[in-house]
């Protein structure tokens, strides 16, 4: 498993070492000792330990991970207790930032559904390419979906 990318400042980064914290452990501690060892909000705690959760998904990184944050998510039971489909999770996405995103970024969402229900789980996100794709050809997308892709650079 490797190290979590994290949004830290260097006093965060300082206060962690100061508690001998590892950036790779810090799924393990809840948001509000996390909040308390590094003098932040319970939000941003929230924040940082659902990215830290979400990169020890096999394949996730911390672009993807990031998503899952925007989503409103801090943990895998929190993804799991919303009953959202990965298809449904990458549709609130595509409205939350107004673009289309790119088709693996709906097998990673299915990737942490399927994550969510098998913590164990070794997946990655392309062991679920096929099930979008069939997905997709059965059911298509929202009319709303939106028609910007998300590579395409904003004017």
């Amino acid at each position: 498993m490797s190290t979590p990318k994290l949004p830290l400042s260097e006093d965060e980064r300082k206060l962690l070492r100061k508690a001998k914290i590892k950036l790779m452990d810090l799924k393990k501690y809840s948001a509000a000792e996390l909040s308390a060892t590094l003098q932040i909000s319970m939000d941003r705690a929230e924040h940082i330990r659902g990215l830290a959760i979400f990169q020890g998904i096999p394949s996730i990184g911390p672009s993807l991970a990031k998503n899952l944050t925007e989503l409103g998510f801090s943990s895998i039971e929190m993804i799991k207790e919303s009953g959202e489909s990965g298809a449904q999770l990458v549709d609130r996405l595509e409205r939350l930032h107004g673009v289309w995103m790119d088709p693996c970024v709906e097998d990673v969402m299915r990737l942490a559904v399927y994550h969510a229900s098998h913590p164990e789980s070794e997946k990655q996100w392309w062991d679920f390419t096929a099930e979008r794709k069939a997905y997709r050809e059965q059911h298509g997308y929202l009319p709303d979906r939106p028609r910007k892709a998300w590579h395409v650079e904003t004017e």
